[in-house]
């Protein structure tokens, strides 16, 4: 293209307006969707779309976003105090499955974190509204701000099922009950009859899932399973030797963004020179993001961060554009890893 030449300008409504015959107000309806419901025949929607068509016409974003009164930005709040962007902390995934979707979505990312005081903490409720609506991940809803973002009308969806405002809370959401009551079924069929289940104390729905997977199951195969809550700090050799000696055979692991339970047995196996699965198995409900050098990889299942990430944008988009039918509840299922931490039961030692 020369200096001289022109590039062809873009198609108006205007210009669709001419060609179908009809009036500008009629193109914007007809291209608009017709939300207000003004008396149109089919011939005159037809030859609008049409005349759009054969002109090539692409509506302009920036008008698009200007009439819909929106900056086309999506918030992203975690109740951290920095950004969780290392690739084997277990929010990660989550944010890429974020990412990806808002930027095929086309929105951009506000990123908003918290130093953890949030309950009702009017900040947060200012800094989000400058985006469009908000995706927010985090193991406890604060349930007033959620509460009043609810009563306004504000778009909002939870990574993470939670149930605290009933029915009100939009949230994508993984099924830890099925997986972890597979998880001691399997435990089960290897011919484990004692297990103990590490938790940590703080009860969120996510801990109260798998909880209620394990009983399920336990209650399914006869299994025992002691229940056992931690800091982390009150579980050593010591402690460990003590289930093995009462004749647990199989130790199972809840897994969180600390990762305090798991992390605690293995420090104390290693300790005392015990090994997964020879003279105990270890299974961890749910999985490790990312593997540190040395340690096997753990049996239990994988939770679907990323598709979760990507399921929430898409939620959240249908909501922030008022679509009738945009699901406010979904849960998605999580898959079995083998892992190298679980077998048989020891046997006995011979006397």
């Amino acid at each position: 293209m020369t200096r001289h030449e022109r590039r062809p300008s873009r198609p108006t409504q205007a210009d669709i307006a001419r060609l179908a015959g009809v009036s500008q107000p009629t193109v914007s309806l007809v291209l608009g969707g017709n939300k207000a419901g003004v008396a149109l025949s089919d011939e005159t929607r037809q030859r609008v779309l049409d005349a759009a068509e054969s002109l090539g016409y692409v509506p302009d974003p920036i008008a698009r976003r200007l009439s819909r009164r929106t900056n086309n930005l999506l918030g992203l709040y975690t109740f951290t105090a920095t950004f969780p962007t290392d690739v084997q902390h277990s929010y990660y995934p989550f944010l890429v499955g974020v990412e990806e979707e808002a930027a095929a979505q086309g929105y951009d990312l506000l990123l908003f974190t918290s130093s953890g005081a949030y309950e009702g903490a009017t900040d947060v409720l200012n800094r989000v509204r400058l985006a469009d609506g908000c995706l927010f991940l985090g193991r406890h809803v604060p349930e007033k701000a959620m509460g009043r973002f609810l009563d306004d009308g504000y778009p909002l969806v939870y990574i993470g099922r939670h149930d605290e405002l009933g029915e009100r809370l939009p949230y994508v959401g993984a099924d830890y009950v099925s997986a972890s009551a597979d998880v001691v079924r399997r435990l089960a069929e290897l011919g484990h009859r004692h297990l103990a289940y590490v938790r940590e104390k703080d009860d969120a729905p996510a801990s109260a899932d798998r909880e209620a997977g394990l009983r399920s199951a336990v209650a399914d195969t006869g299994v025992r399973a002691d229940v056992v809550r931690t800091d982390g700090g009150d579980v050593d050799t010591a402690r460990l030797r003590s289930w093995l000696a009462d004749g647990v055979t199989a130790i199972v692991a809840e897994e969180t963004d600390t990762d305090i339970a798991v992390t605690a047995v293995e420090s104390a196996a290693r300790a005392g020179g015990l090994r997964c699965p020879d003279d105990f198995s270890l299974a961890l409900l749910g999985d490790r993001v990312g593997r540190s050098p040395g340690l096997p990889a753990l049996s239990g299942f994988a939770i679907p961060r990323r598709e979760m990430g990507r399921a929430a944008v898409r939620m959240l988009t249908g909501l922030i554009a008022g679509e009738p039918e945009a699901r406010i509840r979904q849960i998605l299922g999580c898959h079995p890893l083998a892992g190298e931490t679980v077998g048989a039961p020891p046997r006995p030692p011979e006397h």
